[in-house]
């Protein structure tokens, strides 16, 4: 691969490695960018491997900081416990962390019950309707920005359970954890198109303007170069997980 193309001067290493390793943030609940587990308990998957990269580019070693979820890190942002964070860009999250643009994009879209009238997502946000979604994630947070009619539950527990429990009209996820979801209740179906994409980009605390740019750099780069489209074939995540476009100048 060719470098970035911003170089890691040793201004950028000092925000990006302050103790001499990146400290990796990473989020364990999304089962895309996490495929799985090392044998001893490392996560493994495209997430990880973009670490990897911006590690060995800054001449560094990686530490791997596993995460049960994305809010959890992004409660972590300015607490010394990480150095970038690889977790859905949102603007919740945007208030305490510095984003790049997004390296891969994850469609979310809706699950509806046996029987229900709806079929297009741009019949879920009418008055009267309840949808249910994960607290906390990345397409959670979208929708509590832009629902504007329908009744939005965030639940903190098992989202699944709780739209078939309260006879909801709605289960906002992502399309391929939606897929196994349409198994587990027959009749249910996925609604064709998407109501938002989860931007999966790299984050670093605030205040590190320098380390922002050249991770900013760093992501157009692995798109362009198709290092970040290897990485989706190699964890077998294609046609669910895509590069995402080039940033706009």
């Amino acid at each position: 691969m060719s470098e970035p193309t911003i170089d890691p001067n040793p201004t950028v290493v000092a925000q990006l490695a302050p103790k001499g390793r990146l400290r990796a943030a990473i989020n364990m609940s999304n089962f895309l960018l996490v495929v799985g587990k090392t044998d001893e308990g490392l996560p493994v998957g495209p997430s990880p491997d973009v670490a990897g990269e911006i590690a060995r580019r800054l001449g560094v070693a990686l530490e791997l900081a596993p995460y049960r979820t994305p809010s959890d890190i992004a409660a972590a942002a300015g607490a010394d416990e990480w150095d970038i964070a690889n977790i859905g860009a949102e603007p919740q999250r945007a208030a305490v962390i510095d984003f790049t643009a997004a390296y891969s994009e994850i469609e979310a879209t809706y699950l509806v019950p046996p029987d229900s009238p709806i079929q297009d997502v741009s019949e879920v946000d009418v008055s009267g309707n309840i949808i249910s979604v994960a607290a906390g994630s990345a397409y959670g947070l979208w929708l509590e920005n832009n629902v504007q009619h329908a009744d939005l539950r965030a639940i903190k527990g098992n989202a699944f359970e709780q739209f078939v429990e309260g006879s909801m009209d709605a289960l906002a996820g992502l399309r391929s954890g939606l897929v196994r979801d349409v198994e587990r209740l027959p009749g249910s179906r996925i609604l064709p198109g998407q109501f938002t994409a989860v931007q999966q980009a790299v984050g670093v605390n605030k205040g590190n303007p320098e380390a922002h740019a050249w991770l900013s750099a760093f992501v157009e780069e692995i798109k362009a170069s198709g290092f970040v489209a290897g990485l989706i074939e190699r964890h077998g995540v294609t046609g669910q997980l895509s590069v995402a476009p080039a940033a706009a100048r």
